[in-house]
């Protein structure tokens, strides 16, 4: 028999579990700060790019649809506006937003004009028309209106808007490079 068999057979299972959970966990804390150095700052681009192209479909139909607002009932102080001039608003900025989103441009000023506009659409759109109870309310919590609305999509994009508002557009983007330049001129 081999040194290996011959340890193995002598030691307890027991024994080794300390042994092979520090290792384990070695591995795991080295795998961690190389992706925290190498990657850090990357994880943006994943939600930027998904986010524009939602919203960029949703510009672009609306840009060669057909004006529906003026059936529809805004929040205050929304409903103070035209229906044609909301139109045009939503409009550009969906198709506005997602292209800087793509650049990562003034990410958190487009993030949260994009949660406004997402708020109000679940409140005109989305929301249920009536609900009593949590339970009723928790019908609407789904993609398709079933008579109790669909506001689940558009609560995932207020998140996933909400953490690109907190992050910023992260290392892949026009900000992150307006941030080094202006960093290097001030150094200089």
């Amino acid at each position: 028999m081999n040194d290996f068999a011959n340890a193995t057979q002598n030691t307890c299972v027991a024994c080794l579990m300390p042994s092979c959970i520090e290792r384990l966990g070695a591995i795991s804390n080295r795998l961690s700060r190389w992706f925290d150095h190498q990657l850090h700052g990357l994880a943006p681009i994943f939600p930027r790019l998904l986010l524009a192209y939602e919203f960029g479909e949703a510009g672009l139909e609306k840009l060669h649809g057909e004006n529906w607002f003026a059936e529809l009932s805004f929040p205050f102080p929304f409903s103070l506006l035209p229906a044609d001039l909301s139109w045009n608003l939503a409009t550009g900025l969906e198709i506005i937003a997602p292209i800087a989103l793509i650049l990562g441009f003034m990410t958190r000023f487009f993030s949260a004009a994009l949660m406004v506009l997402t708020m109000v659409a679940i409140a005109a759109v989305h929301w249920p028309v009536e609900w009593h109870t949590l339970g009723e309310l928790w019908q609407g919590y789904m993609i398709i209106d079933k008579g109790h609305g669909n506001f689940k999509l558009p609560l995932v994009y207020l998140f996933m808007l909400g953490s690109l508002l907190l992050s910023g557009s992260g290392r892949l983007g026009v900000d992150a490079w307006l941030k080094r330049r202006a960093a290097s001129v001030s150094a200089s």
